[in-house]
């Protein structure tokens, strides 16, 4: 009767905390390589360029290089391969999406006196998808030691601020139902009567107890360890699942002047808008209870993670015409300030069997959307120095360095206690990493052939979480007069570590990850 009351005189108090982690702030933290089709076949080598609408991403000076008003949109059709490796099991899952991927446009004032020095300015809007998240993930192989329950043994026995949390948390009392006890955990949870312990590790702790994975120790005992109720023995067969989809988008609002020509200023507002769904299906089977005690014999755990919210950024940057044929770039790209929201769902569904047969399924539903309170993440900013040859009429060569510090990355409030021992954690296991970019165009006539390439840099110390990226692009244009035509194709591979779950069981699977990308671009001149 005690948690009802509590639940009526606190109302919907929402429970802050419940599993952020690095692979989340690598998700806001890392760009892919998008843009228009003629940005993606030079491998973004556009900081000393500009006169390319997703230049303005890398350096905002490229605008004031337009010499007239343009207008432009890219439909892109990716394609993500993933193969998996869990223990020597190998497996393979695609995906397959088409999106709008660019759509903006420039506005050109020239100067038309004479006796200044400043010969144009330039204002430009331009959206652009710099992630898209449409992927699926498969593994599946036999852990030859560890189970499903470790994942639920570690939140119960160390979620209350590292001791075990408390049985009255995981029992539902008489006439008390599974969702009515996951919501009040969720939303109602006495922190001042148990300030070391979340309402997502009580959760955890819940769902193991209900679902028959883990036990108390000693059932007298209302602070006992728990212990697992899968069978020891190894050889657990399992395989995971993980499907997402959504987009990181970036809106940017830049101003853009030239000083005889020679010198290129401009600046970047940018509005970060994020639509994120992570859905997971784990399933484990063991044959290893030989005895008459039921045991779990099979789990069936789901997931879903949704992530929305919006951030803000700047860029400044300038360009340098040196000589006719040389140019040189300097970028710096801010922080990206980050305002998001997670909501979750959890179900659980176990049997049970001795030596003579199984149970019926139990299934452990809760139908609850957590909806945690909001949060604040900062990731790195960047600088970008850039280089460029053109070649009179007939060609070019660019070539972008690019250094951002992920050792920066915060989740906020800092001072909060579990943020800061993530932070902490991201500070020491990510480092700075490097991007190369190298495109070049040839032009025969009003044909223009292009080609690029792209390493980017681990952001992690050990680069077995995720390695380094290559990535090859190539692709072709046409100039009508007024209207453009571009296509690309880029591909890029990437090797990562896959962890099932942040705490507990955090074995995973080795990915390959194959990038494909076809993109079409059509430009308007005014």
């Amino acid at each position: 009767m005690k948690k009802y009351i509590f639940l009526i005189l606190t109302g919907l108090s929402i429970n802050a905390i419940h599993s952020q982690g690095i692979s989340d702030a690598m998700r806001y933290s890392q760009d892919n390589l998008n843009g228009t089709a003629r940005f993606r076949a030079m491998g973004g080598a556009f900081g000393a360029l500009g006169g390319d609408l997703s230049s303005l991403n890398i350096n905002p000076a490229g605008s004031a290089v337009f010499a007239n008003n343009q207008f432009g949109v890219t439909l892109s059709n990716y394609n993500t391969k993933n193969n998996s490796n869990y223990f020597g099991a190998k497996t393979n899952e695609s995906n397959n999406s088409f999106i709008l991927n660019q759509a903006g446009g420039v506005l050109v004032f020239n100067n038309y006196h004479s006796k200044s020095n400043w010969k144009k300015i330039s204002v430009a809007v331009n959206y652009e998808n710099t992630n898209n998240y449409n992927n699926d993930i498969f593994s599946a192989g036999v852990n030859p030691t560890n189970s499903i329950d470790q994942y639920f043994l570690d939140y119960a026995n160390t979620g209350n601020g590292g001791a075990p949390v408390p049985q009255e948390f995981v029992r539902t009392n008489k006439g008390e139902s599974i969702s009515s006890l996951y919501r009040y955990l969720g939303n109602s949870l006495p922190s001042y009567q148990y300030p070391g312990l979340s309402g997502y590790s009580a959760q955890q702790a819940m769902l193991g107890y209900q679902g028959f994975i883990i036990d108390p120790m000693d059932a007298n005992n209302p602070n006992s360890q728990y212990l697992s109720l899968v069978p020891a023995g190894g050889n657990y067969y399992q395989e995971n699942e993980i499907h997402t989809n959504g987009y990181n988008g970036k809106l940017s609002f830049n101003a853009a002047t030239s000083y005889k020509d020679k010198l290129y200023i401009g600046i970047n507002l940018n509005s970060h808008f994020t639509d994120y769904t992570r859905n997971t299906s784990f399933y484990e089977h063991n044959n290893n209870n030989t005895s008459a005690n039921y045991k779990i014999d099979r789990a069936f755990f789901d997931n879903q993670l949704y992530t929305y919210g919006t951030g803000f950024s700047f860029q400044v940057g300038a360009i340098a015409k040196v000589t006719d044929q040389v140019r040189l770039g300097l970028a710096y790209e801010s922080n990206t300030w980050y305002k998001l929201y997670d909501e979750t769902t959890q179900s659980l569904v176990t049997v049970q069997s001795n030596n003579t047969g199984e149970l019926d399924p139990t299934i452990v539903d809760p139908q609850i959307v957590n909806i945690y309170e909001s949060y604040k993440l900062q990731t790195p900013g960047k600088w970008t120095a850039s280089f460029a040859y053109v070649f009179g009429k007939t060609g070019l060569l660019s070539v972008d360095y690019a250094i951002k510090d992920y050792g920066n990355t915060k989740f906020k409030p800092t001072n909060d206690s579990f943020f800061r021992g993530v932070n902490n954690t991201m500070s020491d296991q990510l480092t700075n990493s490097s991007e190369v970019r190298i495109g070049a165009e040839y032009k025969i006539k009003l044909l223009s052939l292009r080609a690029g390439y792209r390493f980017e840099q681990s952001p992690y110390k050990n680069s077995s979480t995720i390695g380094d990226l290559n990535g090859y692009s190539g692709g072709l244009g046409y100039n009508f007069g007024s209207t453009k035509v571009d296509l690309a194709y880029s591909y890029a591979k990437r090797n990562s570590h896959q962890a099932f779950f942040s705490q507990g069981f955090t074995d995973g699977a080795n990915i390959n990850t194959k990038f494909n990308n076809v993109s079409l671009t059509m430009l308007f001149e005014l």
